[in-house]
């Protein structure tokens, strides 16, 4: 149970609440704002710029003006001879649509308009030659004769230019899902674009016109010469047909070979029935053969001479003969007379059977002999017969083929005479492939420029891409720029800042902004700085102060002698120059260059009371750097300067030494661990971070103490305007007492 109620405990503090996230994003809001708000004015500037260029640029070009006819383009070529093709027909052939279309915009077209209007004289066209041009024609140093042909070459090549860019200037534009164009033309003249866009509509109807009848007269000279020529071949064609069927004696081939066809047709059926009969009595001929004619009960049984008529008749009364003598018996004798008259009937019954059986037998045999004949009959008529057929088929293949050309040279001259007629019929229409549904009008305002929308649209570009611009930068810049920088970024604490001057500041009134009453917010900024060093020392003896900065320039010699100040304000103070190659806190105290100092200490050619400029500010004593030395890092590096530390500890509550910046020289990393605290200074807005990373680096591997971050030159007015939270610093008067005394609190309880 202790587990699971500890798990929802972290569960729930893990839990952002919705309050904490708008928050948050109300936060990246402000900081995206931030910058543009810090440049508004700059934005602002740069938009109003452009725009005022834009306005400018604007007005002093010419204007433009638009004209656009109307032409309907007919799908197909009228005709006159059908009343329903005079008005066109829609085919609905896009390839023909965007044909005519080129040919509008050809340059053909546009050099005929050209030449038409006499454009090269035109004003718009006819411009006063540039500055480039007149210099060119004063430096010319070429022959007469020889620029004289150069100037009808520049002159043809100048026209040619115009043509180009005229037609280029020519624009169609089809009607959707209709037979519809426009034929618009832009011009400085207003007059002139809707000469040049009826023009341009009515060349093309004309050049189509034109081309239609050179293609009609092309076409009738041509079909009238091939005319004649067909017609000789006509002539000898059919005179040839003629000449065969003569030469043949042909008068119906298609006839004839029709009944010689039926004529084989019938032997070849009367030679397969000849045959199978003659087979038939061949076979039974075999049969009689083989048992004998003699043997009439064997003939008897042949299925050749039971299924014969006669036959079977006879045999019936043989059946019935012998029934009747077989009753007869069962009732008389032999000797009975009628028993011997059934008897003599049934021999004279059989004696007719046998004849009959004979005379069939002679019928097949004659039977026989008579299929042979006819069978060689009816062979050697249709091997007559399919002779006569032979020669008639190849008569009739050369009369069919003689027919045939016949026919196709009379389609041919029929073809072409009736082209021709045509051709000469429609040959003076003049059927237009176009016409107008509207011409085009003056145009009474200019097509462009959109002054308003030009200047609108400048205004809102310029105006985004400053503000694009100023958030690239901004995003690009990775210098420290607030406290929160420092923390998130340099991941050090933020002791404070100091106000950036304003501009015209002296030098003097910057050094001693402290002592300023009318700078209330330098002063309580200050103090908030002295007063973060006191409670990160809290506990801790803090004695001497190291001030340093990553690069010159970044203020750490007025931030030292500002914390000085605050410091002096409650105990007695030292500032220690130890930037003993480029020294600048003598002069700011207005001291003469030659005033010894730490330099002169360490390499004991002076005496520090000699050394040390008392109260240079109430409670405020300052040591210069002396002479410029020849080994500043060696003296610094001394066991003397530990000495002169531990010495002026007894005399001084503070030691506020300013020590050169860190990348400069190495000077600053042997004074650190000799402090009880480093301050590190950094310019708002100018140090980039990774050099502060890497000052920071340096420091943490001398063993520097450093409590944390002075933001210098920080703008105050964007803080207190743009982030509320640094409204926090604002001077109130009282409570400037009050802290104070809560650091004299702090600092006798160190004592303590």
């Amino acid at each position: 149970m202790i587990f699971q109620e500890r798990r929802q405990r972290a569960s729930s503090d893990n839990v952002i609440s919705p309050a904490t996230m708008q928050m948050d994003q109300l936060i990246n809001v402000k900081k995206l704002l931030l910058p543009i708000l810090r440049f508004k004015w700059r934005i602002l500037a740069f938009t109003l710029l452009v725009t005022a260029l834009t306005i400018f640029v604007v007005l002093s070009i010419t204007p433009t003006y638009r004209a656009s006819s109307t032409l309907l383009i007919e799908s197909e070529q009228a005709k006159a001879i059908k009343i329903d093709e005079v008005y066109g027909i829609n085919s609905g052939q896009q390839e023909y649509y965007l044909t005519q279309f080129e040919i509008i915009k050809s340059r053909s077209i546009a050099e005929r308009v050209f030449n038409d209007l006499d454009l090269i004289n035109h004003p718009a066209f006819n411009r006063p030659p540039s500055w480039f041009s007149k210099l060119k024609s004063q430096l010319n140093f070429i022959p007469k004769e020889v620029a004289t042909g150069d100037s009808i070459v520049n002159r043809d090549i100048a026209k040619h230019q115009l043509i180009n860019s005229f037609a280029r200037s020519i624009s169609i534009s089809p009607v959707r899902k209709t037979q519809l164009a426009y034929i618009s033309y832009e011009s400085t003249d207003p007059k002139l674009a809707a000469q040049v866009a009826n023009a341009v509509g009515d060349t093309y109807i004309i050049s189509q016109l034109e081309a239609k009848l050179g293609m009609t007269q092309k076409a009738n000279v041509w079909l009238g010469g091939r005319l004649e020529g067909l017609r000789l071949n006509l002539d000898q064609s059919e005179y040839r047909l003629e000449q065969f069927k003569l030469e043949n004696g042909l008068i119906d081939v298609e006839g004839v070979t029709a009944l010689d066809a039926k004529e084989l047709e019938r032997l070849s059926d009367e030679i397969t029935v000849a045959r199978s009969r003659k087979a038939e009595a061949d076979s039974f001929m075999a049969v009689v053969k083989r048992y004998g004619d003699t043997d009439i009960s064997r003939l008897e049984s042949l299925p050749e001479v039971t299924s014969h008529q006669s036959i079977q008749n006879v045999k019936r009364e043989v059946v019935l003969v012998e029934r009747k003598v077989s009753e007869l018996q069962q009732v008389y004798g032999q000797k009975h007379p009628k028993m011997i008259a059934a008897q003599a009937e049934l021999n004279t019954v059989q004696q007719n059977l046998h004849k009959q059986i004979s005379r069939l037998v002679q019928g097949i045999e004659d039977e026989a002999q008579t299929a042979a004949q006819n069978l060689k009959a009816l062979e050697s008529q249709f091997n007559s017969a399919k002779t006569a057929y032979q020669n008639l088929s190849t008569k009739d293949i050369d009369y069919q083929r003689l027919l045939r050309e016949v026919d196709t040279n009379r389609q041919l001259f029929d073809s072409f005479l009736a082209r021709q007629k045509e051709t000469a019929v429609t040959g003076d229409f003049d059927s237009p492939v176009a016409r107008f549904t509207d011409r085009a009008v003056e145009p009474l305002s200019p097509e462009k420029p959109k002054k308003k929308m030009i200047v609108i649209l400048a205004f809102m570009a310029s105006l985004g891409f400053a503000i694009v611009l100023v958030l690239a930068l901004d995003s690009l810049n990775d210098t420290i720029k607030t406290s929160d920088d420092v923390e998130k970024i340099l991941s050090q604490r933020s002791l404070g800042y100091v106000p950036k001057a304003k501009k015209g500041t002296s030098y003097e009134d910057i050094n001693f902004a402290f002592y300023d009453t009318s700078l209330p917010l330098h002063a309580e900024a200050i103090r908030t700085i002295r007063t973060s060093l006191s409670l990160m020392a809290m506990g801790n003896k803090l004695s001497t102060i190291e001030v340093t900065s990553s690069t010159p320039n970044e203020g750490k010699t007025s931030t030292s002698m500002n914390i000085a100040f605050a410091y002096a304000t409650m105990e007695k103070v030292l500032i220690i120059d130890a930037d003993l190659r480029k020294s600048s806190l003598g002069m700011r105290f207005g001291l003469p260059t030659y005033q010894t100092g730490l330099a002169n200490i360490l390499s004991g050619t002076d005496s520090v009371d000699n050394c040390i400029v008392k109260e240079v500010r109430p409670n405020v004593d300052v040591m210069p750097a002396g002479a410029v030395p020849l080994n500043p890092q060696e003296l610094l590096s001394s066991s003397q300067f530990d000495e002169l530390l531990t010495m002026l500890k007894t005399q001084y509550s503070k030691i506020i030494i300013d020590t050169p910046p860190v990348h400069a020289v190495s000077d600053a990393l042997i004074i650190a661990s000799l402090c009880d605290a480093t301050v590190l200074v950094v310019k708002a807005g100018h140090t980039r971070s990774e050099a502060i990373k890497l000052t920071l680096a340096k420091l943490n591997q001398a063993r520097a103490k450093v409590f944390g971050v002075v933001l210098n030159q920080f703008n105050v007015k964007d803080a207190l305007q743009y982030q509320g939270d640094y409204g926090y610093y604002q001077a109130y008067g009282a409570d400037s007492t009050i802290k104070d005394s809560a650091t004299k609190k702090i600092k006798a309880k160190n004592k303590a």
